[in-house]
């Protein structure tokens, strides 16, 4: 880290409302003393992030074609995590961006940072309705410093009709059961990423914030 405060970035790309996840940032930031959260679409202050945020609301390839379409945003932020390994964080299809490709309207290509497919969520019991929505409560599949202080069984807010399922077992951290298995959280090296909204998802997402804030991969 670079010296003097910390500065996490949320990633405004033209992805939906980010007014509670700045919020919900804001106020761990406070409460454990990790510098500032801004909200921003300028390249050059992602690039120099020390954390990044992406969240995201809507369908896969429109999220892609907006965060596309805004010049040197996405090489800012593939600079930030890529090449200087800077905490990331995907929230929802800012998640699922991080897959190699989406088939929600059509196949699109993803970030490719974690291998897998984005793919409808298909429950075998036919009275479980798509969109999954809802609380449901997290398994968590392996142990994460992001994690700390979350338990199996502890819930979070979900609203998504497709998930992300990754190539290797090992990027899969945690999952809800939805008429079979649903991916919930995934992870590797600096990066991780929630399905669910962590700024809705009341003390178990805030308790996550917090641990992103402070987390040093």
């Amino acid at each position: 880290m670079r010296a003097g405060p910390q500065k996490t970035v949320i990633v405004d790309y033209e992805s939906g409302n980010l007014h509670s996840a700045e919020k919900a940032f804001q106020r761990m930031a406070r409460e454990t003393d990790t510098g500032e959260v801004l909200v921003t679409s300028d390249p050059d202050t992602v690039r120099h992030a020390d954390r990044v945020v992406l969240p995201g609301d809507g369908a896969f390839a429109a999220c892609r074609a907006e965060l596309y379409d805004h010049r040197g945003l996405f090489e800012a932020m593939r600079e930030a995590v890529m090449d200087r390994a800077r905490p990331f964080m995907g929230i929802c299809i800012g998640m699922q961006m991080l897959a190699t490709r989406g088939l929600e309207h059509g196949e699109t290509d993803g970030f490719d940072w974690i291998g897998g497919t984005v793919e409808a969520i298909t429950p075998s019991d036919p009275a479980l309705k798509v969109p999954h929505m809802g609380w449901n409560d997290l398994v968590l599949d392996a142990a994460h410093p992001v994690f700390e202080g979350i338990e199996t069984g502890q819930h979070a807010y979900f609203v998504h009709s497709y998930q992300f399922k990754v190539t290797d077992p090992a990027h899969l951290l945690a999952h809800v059961d939805y008429g079979g298995q649903v991916t919930a959280v995934v992870g590797r090296d600096n990066m991780i990423g929630t399905q669910f909204h962590p700024e809705k998802s009341q003390a178990t997402g805030l308790r996550m914030i917090s641990n992103f804030l402070r987390w040093a991969p």
